[in-house]
């Protein structure tokens, strides 16, 4: 019997396991973290014939190799067990990739990029499903692609999916070495996860490896790096723009811009921009990419229409949480870098009272910390990297600024300021990762929007 290693006991890694134990593979499940809700997982797994090791450092036995090594997003690819299963002839894949294997008679949409996947995965799927297919999103949103695999295992006869919308993020990307989407879609480009990819020269070249065996690609050409290497690189793509046809990067007949409010694609009307209700010059940009999509996957006016219409978003991602007094509490956990909190700033009406913090990360504040000065009236430091950001607000020459530590004094303190100084929001946008308080983002915007729907009762 075949033997795989499957690296972490999250969402993705145990959908790897029931697909390939499913399949007839004695399946080892290992997790370096223990913890009692880990053991009651580990025990429910037992019983389905796999082997869960918690607090487990995978080594390799000489008396019995693996035969596949499946890794889960969050394991580093360079980890040191990884490299020596590489070096030894071991086939070594992500979750995203072994989901490929048994689900590319469908086709893909693969959308990646820095910031922006989220919604943009999202639109692409409402839109895919209001026109009547079947059209589930997976990766980083929605199911694990394992999962859609596994659903298509255990009902052989079953009809296979129209589509696939798969949000890949850079760790995906770079453990998914033959996925080649029908459509690939690269929203943005700039510096982050580089304490995992050293630079941003491999980041690039991470994400550029999946455009390249995509069979058609769609670039966002008012991101300023993509336009940049856009033209010497990716001559055949499609590209967008909110600018108008004279900022495209290409033939208005291989373009979607806007144009007299309305939305063009192709040289062909499309839709009414008023349709679509979302806020930002951002989320324009994401819609284009979408009707793009859309549209070369053959999709109707209608059904774009009337998805764009009827859309409100992706969960914390400016998240309207409620309004109360005129004050709106937004969650924009999702804002875990700069650049995407600078973005979360530049759509919410000033004044604004901001949360930030958490775990930092790399990259430039400066542009973040331009728009906080224009834009907000205090900002309530949290988490790891309060003092950080306190000491870079002073150096840059802004002192409103509280630290405040945790998330819930954090939003009774944004409440009683935001009444004293006639703010228009308390907005949640960290411009870090949460993993010094929290599991990951989406914990971290359930409690804001708990703590927000408790204020006043």
């Amino acid at each position: 019997m075949a033997t795989a290693y499957i690296i972490g006991l999250g969402r993705s890694g145990i959908a790897a396991a029931r697909v390939l134990k499913t399949e007839g593979w004695e399946v080892i499940l290992s997790d370096r973290a223990h913890s009692s809700t880990l053991e009651v997982t580990q025990q429910e797994l037992g019983q389905e014939g796999i082997t869960v090791r918690l607090a487990d450092k995978p080594v390799l036995s000489d008396s019995k190799l693996p035969n596949l090594i499946v890794v889960s997003p969050g394991v580093p690819w360079d980890l040191d067990f990884l490299q020596k299963a590489r070096d030894r002839g071991i086939d070594v894949i992500g979750e995203l990739e072994l989901a490929w294997r048994y689900l590319k008679l469908s086709p893909w949409v693969g959308i990646t990029g820095t910031n922006g996947k989220t919604t943009t995965t999202a639109l692409v799927s409402a839109i895919f499903q209001a026109s009547g297919l079947n059209a589930p999103a997976c990766g980083n949103i929605g199911h694990a692609a394992c999962e859609l695999a596994l659903s298509q295992i255990k009902t052989p006869n079953s009809t296979p999916f129209d589509w696939i919308i798969a949000e890949v993020s850079s760790y995906q990307a770079e453990s998914a070495r033959e996925l080649a989407p029908k459509i690939g879609i690269w929203t943005t480009f700039t510096p982050d996860h580089l304490h995992r990819h050293k630079t941003l020269e491999n980041y690039y070249a991470i994400k550029a490896s999946l455009l390249h065996r995509c069979e058609l690609q769609i670039f966002n050409g008012d991101d300023p790096y993509l336009h940049q290497v856009g033209l010497h690189q990716w001559a055949d793509a499609y590209w967008t723009t909110t600018k108008g046809q004279d900022h495209l990067l290409c033939d208005p007949s291989q373009g979607i811009y806007i144009k007299d409010n309305w939305i063009v694609a192709f040289g062909e009307l499309i839709v009414p921009l008023n349709l679509f209700k979302m806020i930002g010059d951002h989320n324009q940009q994401n819609l284009l990419m979408a009707v793009g999509a859309a549209r070369l996957a053959g999709i109707e006016k209608g059904a774009i229409a009337e998805a764009i219409a009827t859309f409100k978003g992706v969960p914390h991602r400016l998240e309207l949480i409620r309004n109360i007094e005129g004050i709106k509490f937004i969650n924009d956990s999702k804002a875990t870098n700069y650049d995407a909190a600078e973005v979360g700033l530049a759509s919410v009406n000033a004044p604004i009272i901001l949360i930030a913090g958490g775990e930092a990360k790399e990259g430039d504040d400066t542009r973040w910390i331009n728009e906080i000065k224009a834009k907000v009236s205090t900002v309530l430091l949290i988490g790891e990297a309060a003092e950080i950001f306190a000491k870079r607000l002073e150096q840059l020459d802004y002192q409103t600024y509280e630290v405040v530590e945790t998330m819930d004094n954090a939003v009774k303190r944004g409440w009683e300021l935001a009444k004293k100084q006639n703010s228009k929001a308390v907005l949640l946008s960290p411009a870090c990762a949460s993993f010094d308080q929290y599991q990951n983002f989406e914990e971290r915007g359930d409690h804001f929007r708990k703590l927000c729907s408790d204020l006043g009762n």
